[in-house]
Parts: C-alpha cells; structure tokens; sequence
C-alpha cells in the first residue's frame, strides 16, 4: 500500500461539480493499493498517517514535533490506483494496483480504520472510482510518500 501524505492548510474534493468532502489544517492522503495488500499493509499506513510528525510545536517552536491527531488536524484521503502505475512504454500499466472491488472494500476498512483510531468527525474521504477534483494548499510545502513494503522508507 502506498500513500502520497501532503501537509495542507486547506484540501477538498469535489465530483460532478459538487464538493464532497473538505477539510482545514491537516493531511491530504492519496492511498493506492497493490494487488497483493493485507490487513498488515493497511495496519501500517492507518498508523503512519496518524503518527507521522508534521507540524512544529506551538509553544516551544520544536520543528517535526505533532502528529495530525496531537494538532487536532483533519485527514482527507482519497484513493488513487495510478500510484501503481508502471511505465513500460509510455502507455501507463496498472497490473500491479489491486482490482476496483477489492480495492474499494480495503479502502473502505483503511478509512474506518483511521476514524476509529482518532476522531470519525475529522477525517474525511472522497468517492472512491469517481473522477474526482482534489484541490489543495500544499503547508510548507511538505510531502511523505510512505509505503508498506519499504517500512523505514
């Protein structure tokens, strides 16, 4: 499993011109998942997402010092299969991204699983297989690209 983690001021996702799902301070989560994902992959980034350090403490101005859930931030994640795109010719290949059924019922548990690890109300998500719209203000700017199977990445 992989995922594209931007620090934001602000991010929403809007379909059919309508928007979904927005959020203030916190984390953008694109999630892409392989074929061969388990319960472990998802475990991993639900943790990572929640505890990566990000934001400087207010009080002591310490750099890298809360998470998402120590600020109080939001989550917005949003699958993307294309972050298992393969480029042998210049026709993108995504064999290696798991199957639209599959992959929506394990996004639906990694999404749970990150409101029931923190707070349901602050984490939010887009509408898996649509055409999504995704803006965002990019804090910093600062991105994480995590993934499960390069745990110290």
């Amino acid at each position: 499993m992989r995922a594209v983690v931007q620090r934001v001021t602000s991010a929403s996702v809007t379909v059919e011109g309508e928007v979904v799902s927005a959020i203030g301070p916190g984390l953008l989560c694109l999630i892409g998942l392989r074929e061969t994902d388990t319960q472990k992959d998802l475990d991993f980034i639900c943790k990572k997402i929640l505890t990566l350090r990000a934001w400087p403490h207010p009080d002591n101005g310490k750099p890298w010092d809360l998470s998402v859930t120590a600020a109080g931030y939001e989550v917005l994640m949003v699958s993307q299969f294309t972050l298992y795109a393969r480029f042998k010719k210049p026709k993108p290949d995504f064999s290696k991204a798991m199957g639209p059924q599959t992959a929506k019922d394990m996004y639906g548990q990694l999404v749970e699983a990150v409101r029931q690890q923190y707070e349901a109300d602050r984490v939010k998500d887009g509408v898996f297989g649509a055409k999504m719209d995704v803006q965002l203000v990019n804090d910093g700017p600062v991105t994480y690209i995590l993934d499960s199977t390069d745990p110290d990445g």
